[in-house]
């Protein structure tokens, strides 16, 4: 076994160069879209989303299988490889000419998306059932720096030229691939290796073998709606700082570098004293309550600066996804950790493919020319609205003791 603090060290600088690598095209995805297909910001913003959902799909259907792989073959190849694919797919971004190659870009780096889940099971490796719900927020607060950084650096490269973040993305996965071809130790074992079988690897036969561990049917439910509802952030905030407020690429950076901010404040603060408090269930119903919150507060705000200044209050509901994971991540032996993870990747990759599609679409509905209601804010208040839903079944399902993981 790895030494745990180095191990941990690694994977927290893995998902943070990572994260950095994503943030930085953020900002400048509106005009490249329009810029390779010469539509309007609403028609860019549903070809966003046709792009994130086919990610997505793939993400779904390989989740599994990675993780499989992962328990099987172990932690390391896994998550080197998917680097390598996510710095070649960049590369192909930034010069893309259509539409099409990006589109086809996006289908290739969803079959390798592995990095968020071969790191959420590699910490689960090295790192005790109770603690895990603290470490697991550690890596949601590296993300959280990864978009304080990536976005600043993202508008910056946008004023030089509007591919030029995407080198810059490719160069910082080429980065972590070889920092990982040095110091990334494997943590499968022999004793907890698994024999890799396309039964339990496809993502039904995953999760169903998943939910069937005491209690985490309700877990991947809650997991689910959570990932449809939070994902309205990355799929809609550039054009929802466009039509609302009239911010450039440069401030809609600004807004995510301070998004960032706040959640990696919340993450690495507030997720562990919380879980530690109160439990993974209680936890996860606290944050649940703030996202309805803030959703609806976005979703109904018209200045710039009550919107910058709900921001950081969205911290708070960053306890919600570390709580799910370490409700999942116990109820599960040791030689399942990749296919738990695997599945919960898959669950968000079904999020993705329903959210970017839902919540653009509702943008599109809301701002298009002639609309009767001009509502930049709906995809916010649709979200809100399942957030409720997510709270009220969890909350169903911490009165169940008996079906739930301890």
């Amino acid at each position: 076994m790895p030494n745990p603090r180095l191990a941990l060290t690694f994977i927290l600088i893995t998902v943070a160069m990572d994260a950095i690598g994503i943030g930085i095209i953020f900002p400048v995805m509106p005009d490249l879209i329009r810029q390779v297909t010469g539509r309007s910001l609403s028609e860019a913003a549903l070809w966003a989303g046709t792009l994130g959902t086919a990610f997505a799909v793939m993400q779904f259907l390989f989740g599994p299988v990675l993780g499989a792989l992962s328990d099987r073959f172990g932690r390391r190849p896994v998550l080197l490889v998917s680097l390598a694919v996510m710095s070649a797919d960049y590369l192909v971004m930034a010069t893309a000419g259509t539409i099409w190659l990006l589109l086809a870009a996006r289908i290739v780096a969803g079959i390798t998306a592995a990095t968020y889940s071969t790191a959420t099971a590699f910490i689960s490796d090295i790192t005790p059932p109770e603690k895990r719900g603290a470490r697991f927020g550690l890596i949601g607060a590296c993300f959280g720096v990864g978009f304080v950084v990536g976005p600043l650096i993202g508008a910056g490269l946008a004023g030089i030229d509007t591919r030029a973040p995407f080198f810059a993305a490719a160069a910082m996965a080429a980065a972590n691939m070889l920092l990982g071809w040095f110091t990334l130790p494997e943590t499968v074992t022999d004793a907890t290796r698994r024999p890799f079988l396309w039964a339990r690897a496809n993502p039904l036969g995953a999760l169903r073998s998943v939910s069937r561990l005491p209690g985490v049917g309700y877990t991947l439910a809650c997991f689910l709606i959570l990932g449809i509802a939070m994902n309205v952030y990355p799929t809609v905030w550039a054009f929802y700082g466009e039509a609302n407020f009239g911010w450039s690429s440069g401030m809609v950076g600004v807004s995510l570098a301070l998004y960032g901010i706040s959640f990696a404040v919340g993450q690495a603060a507030i997720v562990g004293p919380v879980i530690r408090r109160w439990g993974e269930h209680r936890a996860a119903q606290f944050g649940m309550v703030v996202d309805v919150v803030t959703l609806t507060a976005l979703g109904l705000v018209t200045s710039p600066v009550v919107a910058l200044a709900i921001i950081p209050v969205t911290a708070l509901g960053g306890t919600v996804t570390p709580s799910l994971q370490a409700l999942a991540s116990r109820a599960a032996p040791a030689d399942a950790q990749g296919e738990v993870h695997g599945v919960l990747s898959s669950l968000n990759a079904v999020a993705t493919i329903l959210s970017p599609l839902v919540m653009t679409t509702t943008f599109a509905h809301f701002t298009r020319e002639g609309a009767a209601v001009h509502a930049p804010g709906a995809p916010f208040l649709l979200a809100a609205g399942l957030m409720a839903g997510c709270l009220a079944l969890h909350s169903l399902a911490a009165h169940r003791p008996r079906s739930l993981p301890a």
